[in-house]
């Protein structure tokens, strides 16, 4: 099958990738000329688009950050869309789960419950969150047989994902701020996410209350709160994730016994909040990239020593972690290079703040890791959050190996 892919950001890039490894030959297009991209074996075209190319492919794939162009409109009316084209993933059970936090935790979760109970799942999906992209499902269930399939469905892709997923049941973790470029206000994104849930079953968070306020626009909802197994994770936010899980399970007339072995033997994600023991004190290590994702952490204990991975200069909202970082009133704030090599933007902010404790910059992980260990000996906790899931995993990885 010949597939065009246009837009090569992240979501783009895997799909180029997954189509390579199911065989198909690609055409892969984007309008900026500085993508950096290694495909051999593929027909790249970087600066423009060859609209006889794409129309004459048996099936393209849009980037859901293109959804709302008239290229991707006249894709649509075409009906070359890849996820109209080969839709065997449409008649698979289907889970949604999306929202701003926790949303790979839910995720794990509900496939431990679904596996425990002897279903054979497909998850995947959101490519930022980690997965190999919604390609990735569509070819996987076109050759694999499913009983359910868990698609993370990340809250910028909510259009994309209304049309190429039939979801049977959506999970709403939280409404956060984050992706405030696409949102632009907190109550665009709860008016986004109730078109969303529009005819569809869902499970809600009812501790959130935007959520709460679109709860009437779905189907019919059920609320979930904290699950009260002995769930080994870090957290109220986690017991808020496995009660999420456990209410998927209970729709689905899963007996208690198998929901509760399931969350109770669960562990956490890679790259997301683990908590470790190092000498005296607890390390809590993981991706908290938004302000309420570090807030969340930083309500669960005190931490005298914290470390945060910065930003993108293009991503001034993430700073907004810095204003949960100072209520917390470290005595040390450790700064290292989270998705960019600046941390200018994060000392700027700290100058215009009346943060009285140290602030150091870390200019790799392994001073970072050092700084761990060099604190671990007084006792003090320390928490490490922030941007840059890839270098936040090596630090997990590096103490693990402590």
């Amino acid at each position: 099958m010949r597939v065009s892919v246009v837009g090569l950001g992240v979501e783009g890039k895997k799909a180029v990738k997954s189509l390579q490894k199911h065989e198909c030959k690609v055409y892969a297009t984007d309008l900026n000329k500085d993508i950096s991209i290694d495909v051999p074996g593929v027909d790249l075209e970087l600066g423009k688009h060859d609209f006889d190319k794409i129309f004459s492919s048996d099936a393209v794939v849009i980037s859901p950050g293109l959804w709302n162009t008239s290229l991707a409109s006249e894709v649509r009316e075409s009906r070359k869309l890849l996820s109209d084209v080969i839709d065997a993933h449409r008649s698979i059970y289907t889970i949604g789960v999306t929202g701003t936090n926790g949303k790979t935790t839910t995720s794990f979760m509900i496939k431990e419950v679904l596996e425990n109970a002897g279903l054979r799942v497909l998850m995947g999906g959101n490519a930022g969150g980690g997965f190999e992209g919604y390609t990735e499902l569509f070819l996987e269930a076109d050759i694999n047989s499913y009983d359910i399939m868990i698609v993370e469905v990340c809250d910028m892709t909510l259009d994309f994902c209304k049309h190429c997923f039939e979801f049977d049941l959506v999970v709403v973790t939280n409404l956060g701020r984050d992706h405030m470029d696409h949102h632009g206000s907190m109550e665009d994104y709860r008016d986004h996410m109730g078109k969303f849930l529009k005819g569809k079953s869902a499970i809600l968070n009812k501790n959130d209350e935007l959520l709460c306020q679109v709860a009437s626009h779905s189907e019919n909802s059920n609320f979930y709160g904290e699950c009260d197994y002995n769930a080994h994770l870090f957290g109220k936010f986690n017991k808020l994730n496995a009660g999420a899980a456990q209410a998927v399970g209970e729709t689905l007339h899963i007996d208690e016994e198998t929901i509760k072995s399931a969350l109770e033997k669960f562990n956490a994600v890679e790259g997301r909040i683990k908590s470790y023991q190092l000498k005296e004190s607890q390390v809590v290590v993981g991706k908290t990239d938004n302000a309420d994702a570090t807030r969340l952490v930083l309500e669960e204990m005190d931490f005298p020593v914290i470390c945060i991975g910065t930003p993108r200069k293009n991503e001034p909202w993430r700073l907004e972690i810095l204003d949960e970082v100072f209520q917390a009133n470290p005595h040390l704030l450790v700064l290292f290079h989270g998705l960019e090599e600046d941390v200018q933007g994060a000392l700027d902010k700290i100058k215009c703040s009346d943060f009285q404790g140290e602030v150091r910059i870390a200019q790799n992980i392994e001073e970072v890791v050092k700084i761990i260990i060099e604190h671990s000996k007084t006792g003090v906790n320390i928490f490490v959050g922030g941007n840059g899931q890839s270098k936040i995993l090596e630090i997990q990885k590096m103490l693990e190996t402590l």
